[in-house]
């Protein structure tokens, strides 16, 4: 009797422990991951797209995706505001692609709440295939992107920071100069009476 008792709970936990292998390492796909892109990583497209759209899984309602891009010079290239069709696809409308290899950064926001970011690289060449704007993306209103290189910032300053810094140096000019004139025009004064 005291046997059968060990070997039922022998039989008990090796059916839990069978239940944690198969059920416990078992992963959980409730994040968003980059399905498909236009462009898309590692593609070769010619050079003049004005589009670009990246399809996740479901996204979640009323948050936006940030997009980035950097050209092959190392400088950002102008995105919109980037747009969500169907749900699950970020369009936003670029300055056309020059030639080279280009970066593009996103941060999305899944269904689940979970923030994710990632990038990827493609390249625009001569001669490669145009590539079109995903169909969610053709019938969106995208925003145009802001070709002056954002006007918040000037010379790499904020705004604000870059008018206080070029007023006080209209300033500091504008003082340097008359003091200069003040002093030349007190040795001239000086000059003429010592010649009196």
């Amino acid at each position: 009797m005291r046997g059968l008792r060990l070997l039922r709970a022998s039989a008990a936990l090796l059916g839990c422990l069978c239940v944690l292998l198969l059920f416990g390492g078992t992963p959980a796909y409730a994040h968003t991951a980059l399905k498909d892109a236009t462009p898309g990583p590692g593609a070769e497209v010619a050079p003049g797209a004005d589009v670009i759209a990246l399809t996740f899984g479901r996204l979640q309602s009323g948050t936006t995706p940030k997009l980035g891009l950097t050209g092959p010079d190392g400088t950002a290239v102008p995105v919109g505001q980037p747009a969500v069709a169907d749900d699950s696809v970020a369009c936003a409308a670029v300055t056309p692609l020059r030639t080279g290899v280009h970066t593009l950064t996103y941060t999305v926001t899944s269904a689940d709440g979970d923030t994710q970011s990632s990038a990827f690289q493609f390249e625009v060449a001569d001669g490669a295939e145009p590539v079109a704007a995903p169909s969610p993306c053709q019938g969106l209103s995208l925003p145009a992107p802001d070709v002056d290189g954002g006007s918040s910032t000037i010379l790499g300053l904020d705004r604000t920071t870059a008018l206080i810094v070029l007023a006080a140096a209209t300033v500091a000019v504008g003082g340097g100069v008359l003091t200069a004139r003040t002093m030349r025009g007190a040795r001239s004064a000086g000059r003429k009476g010592a010649a009196v």
